[in-house]
């Protein structure tokens, strides 16, 4: 069994951009926390292999292949490999992200920044 909190030692960076957490590992999945402050972003990037993003808290403007649309707390969206995408915080964020066991966390740090 693994378990974390999604809500647990918040620490949203001023300056540093977003701050990128693993919260667990499983046989096929990596679990991530991303917390965001409103006007922070996440520059367009893909992933190497399927995505689901759970928008826990706040509101972000998510593009896919260059559109915007609002997600909101609550929200979920899965990607294919090598879809484009970028985030835009609208309100502080808390956003969950489940990227495969094979993707690196080290991919999903470069582009917080």
């Amino acid at each position: 069994m693994n378990k974390a909190s999604l809500i647990e030692n918040i620490s949203y960076q001023d300056h540093q951009g977003p701050t990128v957490t693993v919260l667990f590992k499983t046989p096929n999945t990596k679990e991530l926390r991303i917390l965001m402050k409103k006007g922070q972003f996440m520059k367009e990037h893909k992933a190497p292999y399927p995505i689901v993003i759970e928008l826990f808290e706040g509101e972000v403007d998510f593009g896919i292949n260059g559109e915007k649309q609002l997600l909101k707390r609550g929200d979920i969206i899965a990607l294919e490999a090598n879809v484009p995408h970028d985030l835009d915080c609208i309100s502080d964020c808390i956003v969950r992200l489940s990227i495969s066991v094979l993707d690196s966390v080290e991919r999903v740090n470069q582009v917080s920044q």
